[in-house]
């Protein structure tokens, strides 16, 4: 039967069933074999009457909305058979009880609807301490799942055990469908939480490199890495591609989900607390849990294309493909693919004809080619292209009283940076080569996978699950149209920059069980134990990559007698002393107990022990939490849980060379960088002030209320406060142009034009906030059915301490390890609230969906001079997308994102040399202004 302990695992009433003939065995042997049980159920709506009956047997309902929605259960009082008590609760609902062949337990209709195939079950009954993955969702336009509340549906999530629902849930939960993360034909699905998280960041671009390749995101104001991201209940892999010359996220290698097929996901949840007790370590600002499709028949496919209003840029086509298989009559194969394809969009605008682009002739005479030359110079201010195929596959079956589980995703991804130009008068652009100047290009080739695989039972009354996952990310960069001036005209123009890999393997097992306390309530016992492995490797570009030539310009030239900017331009290789690899085991052990006390009192604790190999150390974390049911409406909620991350290995290694434009001095004018990520333990860094990574710590704190004073409306209003001590950033940013700097990362070995910077244990910080969410459903006869959703955040974060300057800095006096820039990322650049509105409305064949998000106002500050500081207004950005199903199988869509086209407030002119930086590239909403989507859905 199916045994299973995902740790978060959400049941929809809105969802239709698929139920095989293993199923309806599983079922059977649970319900043969159930003694009778006490029941206390009042009459009430039928979704939470359910709920209700659902923890008082132990048995998982799973029913389609329209089976249960505007019906009311009867009253259940005393000791009966689960099948009784079932059969009581349901009369007058029109809904009976089936007992089937196999024994198994469903629901249906009195008289069974036209179409709808009588041997087809509507709802299952399962024990309760075994939870199948998700079943399919219901066709997109479902009224009745558009009808669906918060209230109505049924989750086992924050806590292992008896399933609850969602604002019967001690901690806060959010839950969004496939077809949420449709709307709207995004290209990624970072890009769908954007809008369905209130308190989720997205940034455009979180900076340069390889920020812009990357999705990066976070909740509640914190780093992506403090979020732990699981599939199907399994800890995902993280990315290579760490965010080293970004300004906001700097140093943080998260789990990058826009490499799952969107196609493949059932639903996402978002646990908002920190949780790092329960489901291990990083899961400081919450948990992410992706569950993947497992329906073992039937499929969809669907082809979204759109492209900006403006200059008509920006082109994307998507396109998806799923479908189900049985495997015998005991198990299921879901397959799943996903393809993306994105073309570049630009909002830089053409430079002034005054500008000299190519060097002057003698007698100081403009060029000629200065009148034919493009001064749209600068064509990467915007998105970036990009193509993706991903794929995904679930497979389960169960055979004598155990299943067999694996599931798995691979992504193939293409990402082109064009860098910025470097034109004719530039000192690394050699006539020779490029007489016109040139962009030089980083092509990323990403190779992503992830296997995980196990067996689940049940012993003794207890369910168990042993599992073990490996995940991969294998990145190789080339470099075209580029040069190596220092190297002359002989310089290759395409380079292997090197590779980066990240690597994990993680095997774990746990158990959980629950114990009748009589008159005391139910106790749900869990434990676990789990072993990590982590690997992280850089391995060196070609030798032309990273060379340092001897080439001077020759006398007739401008900048002659010069010597030339080493490494392949933009993005110089990965020298022989960057390259290696570095690898840690991690062990935890963790137990947790649920206390059931009565109808309206539960609590929880989870108790973890962690330990690594390396210097990160040993940590024991817990968490406690708590709900208690003040009336049938209103009910308290409270969390105190402490977390623990270590250094990622990545920030711990990674060392890479990139050019990147700086305003140093907040004169508004860009100066061109080459920066170097400097190991902590490299010699440049230790003379520099760098100490060995320490892990982070946190404490975390919520409160709050859930309300239910109508049958169709419910809100949710959490405050939360989390204390993060030793958090991991950038440094400053030691430039080569300071001679003081200079001297010493050139007696360690680096050459003079390269500026450095390292991770360090920078600062403690304190982030207060609040989340409110509620949403209300209004289905009528004669205007369809209307659901209206809102969200709010409100996030500050402040610092509460910060490293003082190293021995090795304070020797230099004005040197700040940490400078205004730095503190202000991990501060106010963030949007301190977002408000997102949204109504749903579906009649007949007909829907519509409008949003419109407020992201708040942020600050983005100068690292030395503070009168070039500047604020961000708020913005309103609305989306709107309305459907038609020509048929039972096919569905039409067409909309807007950005239907108003708003762009982020300007900051500034564009620059005189480039055309571009008129607005801060933190933008949530982006910068390139509205876009227009058509998409097609077929569903068999």
């Amino acid at each position: 039967m199916r045994k299973t302990l995902p740790p978060l695992l959400r049941v929809s009433l809105a969802s239709a069933v698929s139920v095989t003939a293993l199923q309806f065995a599983a079922a059977s042997a649970q319900i043969a074999t159930s003694s009778p049980a006490a029941f206390e159920i009042e009459s009430q709506s039928l979704a939470k009457a359910l709920v209700k009956y659902s923890e008082q047997s132990h048995m998982v309902i799973v029913a389609p909305v329209e089976l249960v929605s505007g019906k009311t259960s009867a009253a259940v009082q005393g000791v009966f058979p689960p099948e009784q008590a079932l059969s009581n609760l349901l009369t007058g609902t029109g809904l009976t009880v089936q007992t089937h062949k196999s024994g198994a337990l469903t629901l249906q209709l009195a008289s069974v609807e036209e179409g709808r195939s009588p041997a087809r079950p509507l709802v299952m009954a399962q024990a309760a301490t075994t939870t199948t993955p998700p079943p399919t969702p219901a066709p997109a336009n479902s009224p009745a799942e558009d009808s669906v509340s918060v209230q109505e549906t049924v989750i086992v999530t924050g806590v292992r055990g008896a399933p609850r629902s969602i604002i019967d849930s001690p901690t806060p939960i959010d839950v969004f469908s496939a077809d949420d993360i449709q709307q709207g034909s995004p290209t990624g699905v970072f890009e769908s939480l954007r809008y369905l998280v209130p308190s989720f960041n997205l940034p455009t671009r979180a900076g340069g490199g390889t920020a812009t390749v990357i999705a990066t995101g976070g909740l509640r104001g914190l780093n992506p890495d403090h979020t732990l991201v699981l599939v199907n209940g399994k800890r995902r892999h993280k990315t290579a591609l760490i965010n080293s010359v970004s300004s906001l996220y700097n140093g943080a290698a998260g789990v990058d989900l826009n490499m799952i097929p969107s196609s493949a996901i059932a639903r996402i949840e978002v646990l908002r607390d920190g949780a790092a007790a329960q489901y291990g370590s990083d899961a400081i600002a919450g948990v992410i849990n992706i569950i993947l499709k497992d329906s073992p028949e039937g499929g969809e496919a669907s082809v979204s294309f759109g492209e900006n209003f403006d200059r008509s840029d920006g082109e994307f086509l998507t396109g998806s493909l799923n479908q189900g298989y049985a495997i015998g009559e005991s198990g299921f194969a879901h397959f799943s693919y996903s393809y993306m394809d994105r073309n570049a969009s630009n909002r830089a605008v053409p430079i002034a004809d005054s500008v000299n682009l190519y060097p002057l002739l003698p007698g100081n005479v403009r060029d000629p080619r200065e009148a034919t030359i493009d001064r749209l110079v600068t064509t990467n201010y915007g998105a970036f292209p990009q193509t993706s195929h991903t794929f995904g596959l679930n497979l389960g079956y169960e055979t004598n009283g155990v299943e067999l589980y694996a599931f798995g995703t691979y992504g193939a991804r293409t990402s082109v940076l064009d860098w910025s130009y470097r034109a004719p008068n530039n000192i690394a652009s050699l006539p020779e080569v490029y007489p016109n100047g040139f962009r030089p290009r980083l092509t990323i080739y990403e190779d992503d996978f992830e296997i995980a695989g196990g067996v689940r039972g049940n012993y003794n009354g207890w369910d168990w699950d042993l599992s073990s996952n490996y995940g991969t990310d294998i990145t190789d960069w080339e470099n075209d149209n580029g040069l190596n001036a220092s190297l002359g005209p002989t310089s290759p123009t395409h380079f292997e920059v090197g590779r980066l890999i990240s690597s994990e393997w993680v095997n774990a097992f746990d158990a959980t069980r629950p114990y009748d306390l009589g008159s005391s309530g139910e106790l749900q016992v869990s434990f676990g134990l789990q072993h990590r492995l982590e690997k992280y490797e850089i391995e060196e570009g070609d030798e032309p990559s990273w060379a340092a030539g001897t080439y001077v310009r020759p006398v007739g030239q401008q900048f002659a007698g010069q010597l030339q900017t080493p490494g392949s331009q933009a993005t110089p290789g990965f020298r022989p002393d960057d390259a290696g690899s570095i690898d840690r085991n991690n062990l935890s052990v963790y137990g947790e107990l649920g206390w059931s006390a009565t109808d309206k009192l539960f609590v929880s604790g989870a108790l973890r022990f962690e330990s690594f190999d390396d210097d990160a150390g040993e940590e024991l974390i817990y968490k406690l939490n708590g709900r208690y049911e003040l009336t049938d409406w209103l009910a308290a909620r409270a969390s105190y849980n402490t977390g623990f991350r270590a250094p990622t290995l990545a920030q711990q290694a990674y060392s890479s060379t990139t050019s990147q434009f700086r305003d140093l001095d907040g004169d508004g004018e860009n100066e061109l960088l080459l920066l170097k990520n400097l190991p902590v333990n490299s010699a440049a860094a230790i003379a520099l002030g760098a100490s060995p990574l320490v892990p982070e710590t946190s404490e975390n704190i919520s409160f709050g209320f859930t309300l239910t004073p109508l049958n169709n409306l419910a809100i949710t209003i959490d405050a939360y406060r989390i204390d993060v001590d030793d958090r991991i950033a950038v440094t400053t940013t030691f430039s080569s142009l300071d001679a003081r700097i200079r001297d010493i990362l050139t007696a360690n070995g680096l050459p003079a034009e390269i500026s450095g910077q390292y991770y360090t244990n920078a600062i403690d910080t304190r982030t207060e906030g609040i989340d409110v969410v509620g949403t209300y459903t209004l289905p009528t006869d004669s205007f369809g059915d209307f659901a209206l959703k809102a969200g709010y955040n409100k996030n500050e974060t402040e610092i509460t301490g910060i490293i003082e300057n190293p021995p090795e800095l304070a020797a230099l006096g004005n040197v700040v390890i940490f400078d205004r820039s730095k503190q202000n990322a991990l501060t106010t650049a963030i949007p301190d609230s977002k408000i997102t509105l949204g109504l749903d409305w579906t009649f007949g064949g007909f829907s519509a969906n409008a949003r419109t998000t407020r992201f708040g106002s942020y600050t983005v500050q100068n690292a030395t001079n503070p009168a070039a500081d500047y604020d961000v207004d708020p913005a309103w950005i609305t989306d709107l997308e309305i459907g038609y199903a020509i048929s039972e199988a096919l569905s039409v869509f067409a909309g807007a994102n950005n239907v108003f086209n708003e762009y982020p407030q300007e900051i500034a002119a564009p620059g005189s040399t480039t055309g571009s930086n008129m607005y801060n590239t933190f933008a949530p909403f982006g910068f390139t202004g509205g876009s227009w989507f058509v998409r097609g859905v077929y569903k068999w």
